[in-house]
C-alpha cells in the first residue's frame, strides 16, 4: 500500500481508503471480517458518515484493540432520529449524535471531524458564520476531533472551503463521469444530461478547484469514485465503455490533492479488487483512451445509492429499493433472490405516499416518486 500526506492535516493516509456505507447492510462478522481484510492490505482510512445505530457498533467492535492503526473521518451534523437518518444543523441533535458516534466507535477521538453534507454556498456561509462551527471548533480546541474536514459534491462549496483557512480537508465527488460538468449554484445543474463540448473534458470550475486545493494545501479524499458502479458497465456508463475499479481508483488518485479514494466494500473480495490498484499496470490503470471518447455526462435522473434523499416520512430505505431495482431491470426476469431481499425490507416501494420530499434532498435531480411507482410494478 501506497500512502500519502492528507494536505496540512499531516497524516499519512493509505490511498485505499473504507468508505463504510455499505457495511451497514452486514452483520457484525462480516463487518469485522472486511475491516480486517482492509488492515492486511495496509488500509488505514474510513469513512463512517452513516447515523444508523447498529453500523457504528459493529464498526466499532471491528476496531477494538486497533483503533490506533486507523484515521476517522466521523461526520458530524449527521444525525439519528425516529429510526431514520436526518441530516441536520440543530445543535442538540448535532451532539447527542456526535457523542453517540464516539461511543459506539470505542473512542474518545475522531481524526477528521468532518461538516457533514454542505452543498450550496450560502447553507457554507450559514453554517461556517454560525453556532454550528463554534461547536465544531469547540470539539477540536478539547481534542474530541484533531482536523476539521467538510463533505460536499458541490466544487463551488469546495473552493470556499479551500479557502476559509480553518477546514483543513475535503471530502469531494470524483470520477471522469462528474468532472464533465461545470459549477453551478445550483445543485441540479451539476448533474444536466448534458454539457458544453467545448470544455474537451473536465469543466474548469473542477480543475481549479483541485489545482485550488493542492496550493492551499487543503487535503482531498475522495467518495462516489465508482458512481455507484455505473461505470463498471459498457450500457450505463455515460462513456459506452466499461473501466475498471483500478481505471476509476487512478482516475480519482491522479487528481491534484487527492490523497485517498474511500472505496465502499460488500465483500472482503472488493478490497481485494480495489487494493489490487497497487499492483496493477499502467496499461491496467490508463483511462485517458477512455474519457476522450467520452460523448457526455450520462447521470442526471440515475441513482447513485449516495443516501442524501433520507429521511422517508414513510420509512423507507430509498437507496435500497433503487439498488435492487437497478439490479432487477438489468436481467431479463427479476431472480427469486432480489424478490426475497426486497419484501424482507421494513418498508418498500408499496409504502411510498409520492410527498417528493425526498426529490428536493437528492443532488441527482432523481425522479424517485416514479421511480418508487415502476418498483412497485416490477416486484
Amino acid at each position: 500500500m501506497n500512502y500519502r500526506t492528507l494536505g496540512r492535516t499531516g497524516l499519512s493516509v493509505s490511498e485505499i481508503g473504507l468508505g463504510g456505507e455499505w457495511l451497514e447492510r452486514h452483520n457484525t462478522e462480516e463487518v469485522r471480517q472486511v475491516v480486517a481484510r482492509c488492515e492486511e492490505k495496509g488500509i488505514n482510512i474510513l469513512d463512517c458518515w452513516m447515523s444508523e445505530p447498529n453500523v457504528r457498533s459493529n464498526i466499532g467492535k471491528a476496531l477494538a484493540g486497533h483503533r490506533e492503526k486507523w484515521y476517522i473521518q466521523g461526520h458530524i451534523g449527521s444525525t439519528w432520529q425516529n429510526g431514520q437518518y436526518v441530516r441536520t444543523r440543530e445543535l442538540g441533535a448535532v451532539k447527542a449524535a456526535f457523542e453517540d458516534l464516539l461511543a459506539r466507535l470505542r473512542t474518545d477521538y475522531i481524526d477528521l471531524g468532518m461538516i457533514h453534507f454542505v452543498d450550496e454556498p450560502a447553507e457554507f456561509r450559514r453554517v461556517m458564520e454560525g453556532d454550528f462551527f463554534e461547536y465544531v471548533k469547540e470539539l477540536k480546541a478539547q481534542g474530541s476531533i484533531r482536523h476539521i474536514g467538510m463533505s460536499t459534491h458541490n466544487p463551488a462549496v469546495g473552493k470556499l472551503a479551500a479557502e476559509h483557512g480553518e477546514i483543513e480537508m475535503i471530502l469531494f465527488s470524483v470520477n471522469p463521469a462528474f468532472d464533465m460538468l461545470p459549477a453551478t449554484e445550483h445543485i441540479d445543474d451539476y448533474f444536466a444530461d448534458s454539457y458544453d463540448e467545448t470544455l474537451g473534458g473536465i469543466a474548469p470550475e473542477r480543475a481549479e478547484l483541485y489545482r485550488l486545493c493542492e496550493q492551499n494545501q487543503l487535503g482531498i479524499t475522495v467518495m462516489k469514485g465508482y458512481a455507484g458502479g455505473r461505470l463498471f458497465s459498457a450500457e450505463r456508463s455515460p462513456f459506452g465503455i466499461a473501466l475498471t475499479p483500478v481505471q476509476c481508483i487512478h482516475y480519482a488518485l491522479t487528481r491534484p490533492a487527492v490523497a485517498s479514494i474511500m472505496v465502499g466494500f460488500d465483500t472482503v473480495e472488493h478490497v481485494d479488487a480495489a487494493t489490487a490498484y497497487e499492483t496493477a499496470s499502467m496499461e491496467e490503470k490508463d483511462y485517458a483512451s477512455i474519457l476522450a471518447k467520452a460523448p457526455r455526462h450520462g447521470y442526471y435522473g440515475q441513482c447513485t445509492y449516495c443516501g442524501h434523499c433520507a429521511p422517508c416520512p414513510a420509512g423507507i430505505d430509498i437507496a435500497m429499493v433503487n439498488k435492487l431495482r437497478d439490479l432487477a431491470v438489468m436481467q431479463e426476469t427479476v431472480p427469486d433472490t432480489l424478490k426475497a431481499h426486497y419484501r424482507q425490507l421494513s418498508a418498500n416501494a408499496d409504502a411510498c405516499i409520492g410527498c417528493r420530499s425526498c426529490e428536493s434532498r437528492c443532488p441527482f435531480g432523481v425522479k424517485i416518486a416514479d421511480r418508487m411507482a415502476e418498483t412497485r410494478e416490477l416486484f
